[in-house]
Formats: C-alpha cells, structure tokens, sequence
C-alpha cells in the first residue's frame, strides 16, 4: 500500500517505514506529525484518488531529525561592469519516517 501525499508545496509517494526528507516542519524531534493532504491511496487491488484529496485519509509521519542541506551558491555578475555578487544557501529540512497509512 502507498500514499501520494503533498507537504511544503511538494507531491511525495510515501508507503510505510519509508524515511523522506521533506520541507522544514514545526515539531521537535521524536515528535508525530499528521498528514491529511492525501491526494491518492493505493491498495491491494484499491485505488482511491481524491478530487482533489481523499476523504478521511491521513498519513502519520515520526520526526527524525532536523537539518540543513548542502550549500548551493548564487552568483550574479553584468559583463564589463565589474559588477558581482556572491551568495550562499543551505535549505532547512525534516527527515521523517512514515509510520501509518490510514485510509
């Protein structure tokens, strides 16, 4: 059984004991997080697909640990001018694990 679910504005397909990455959530460590943007569940043989999310399904998701990915680096220039700029970024995460799909 798998679930497409949506979080900070991304799609994921999720079955259990999967561990994602998702966009930073507000929990703590250790913490349960309830997903009920479920857009689709598919069982043995069942598929359900919301229009556009699934009524009464949800998704449970454990926190894992928070973090920041690896930097990337913006860099803006105009030729001949001798104009430059250089930036750093590092995106904040969540890596959680999915404990139960309720359908």
């Amino acid at each position: 059984m798998y679930a497409i679910i949506e979080t900070g504005g991304k799609q994921y397909r999720v079955k259990e004991g999967d561990t994602l990455c998702v966009e930073k959530l507000t929990a703590g460590a250790g913490e349960t997080v309830e997903v009920n943007r479920v857009l689709a569940v598919v069982g043995e043989g069942d598929v359900r697909i919301g229009a556009p999310l699934v009524e009464g399904a949800r998704v449970l998701l454990k926190v894992v640990r928070h973090g920041r990915g690896r930097k990337i680096f913006v860099f803006k220039y105009k030729a001949k001018k001798n104009y430059r700029r250089k930036k750093g970024h590092r995106q904040p995460f969540t890596q959680v694990t999915v404990e139960k799909i309720e359908a």
